[in-house]
């Protein structure tokens, strides 16, 4: 099969690394350095050189800001047979854009970020297929993902983005708020370092995506539960009762058994 990936991230240089052994791949980026990495593939920095290559499947692993300009720039050359991907962590937007286009499509979210899964074995990584998309291209990511040992769910655009608000959204805010009251340490303990090490992994993805994330519409509603119950923490704290403080832990671990 023809694929074309647009991208030359991170992801799309995985994307192209595993699926360049069994297709025909073709990576497109507009900055040639970042093709630099890429191998095994046709590199491409002009978008009509797309429209020779006929893919057969479109794969845009263009960051979240610019996903849609992504597929403007490439769609006036991508046949109309063919089927249009993202695997954008945030939806927002994408729903409309695959409607006013009439092509076959598939939306996936790999649930896995180069930041800290181990992408040489992905067991424990999921990823999320959308239901409205085309069949076949759906076929084609559960084959993909399978071959990858994702555990693969299907989920609506609108179940997406509420899985995401709770997924996502929570151990955004809270690496956030933990890093909005750090302090230097001389001597850190193993907890602290590990909830430095998290916090300083999620720094390094770029604002927008940060930011589109934490404005999913469900991301308010997980960031009141935290704070009411931050508040109960707070109150069990300052009266020293031990009564309630046994009964809150005994909620949290239960939460993660």
């Amino acid at each position: 099969m023809k694929i074309q990936i647009l991208g030359a991230g991170k992801m799309g240089s995985f994307f192209a690394d595993i699926l360049s052994f069994e297709h025909e791949v073709a990576i497109y980026d507009p900055d040639p350095q970042r093709l630099r990495f890429t191998y095994n593939c046709i590199r491409m920095n002009d978008p009509e050189e797309i429209g020779t290559f006929k893919p057969e499947i479109l794969i845009n692993a263009a960051t979240v800001k610019y996903t849609i300009a992504a597929f403007n720039t490439a769609l006036p050359f991508v046949p109309e047979s063919c089927i249009i991907s993202d695997i954008a962590s945030v939806k927002t937007g994408l729903k409309a854009f695959y409607e006013q286009t009439g092509r076959p499509f598939v939306s996936t979210h790999p649930m896995f970020g180069p930041t800290f899964a181990n992408l040489s074995n992905l067991s424990e990584e999921n990823a999320i297929i959308i239901s409205e998309s085309n069949h076949m291209g759906k076929v084609f990511f559960r084959d993909l993902y399978s071959t990858l040992k994702l555990n693969i769910f299907e989920y609506s655009f609108e179940e997406h983005d509420e899985t995401i608000a709770y997924s996502l959204s929570i151990p955004f805010a809270s690496s956030l708020v933990f890093a909005s009251v750090m302090k230097h340490q001389e001597a850190p303990g193993t907890t602290f370092k590990k909830h430095l090490n998290i916090a300083r992994g999620l720094l390094s993805e770029e604002d927008y995506l940060l930011t589109e994330i934490l404005f999913n519409p469900y991301t308010p509603g997980q960031l009141k539960a935290i704070r009411k119950e931050l508040a109960q923490l707070l109150e069990t704290i300052e009266k020293k009762d031990s009564n309630a403080m046994a009964l809150f832990l005994e909620k949290f671990r239960n939460n993660i058994s």
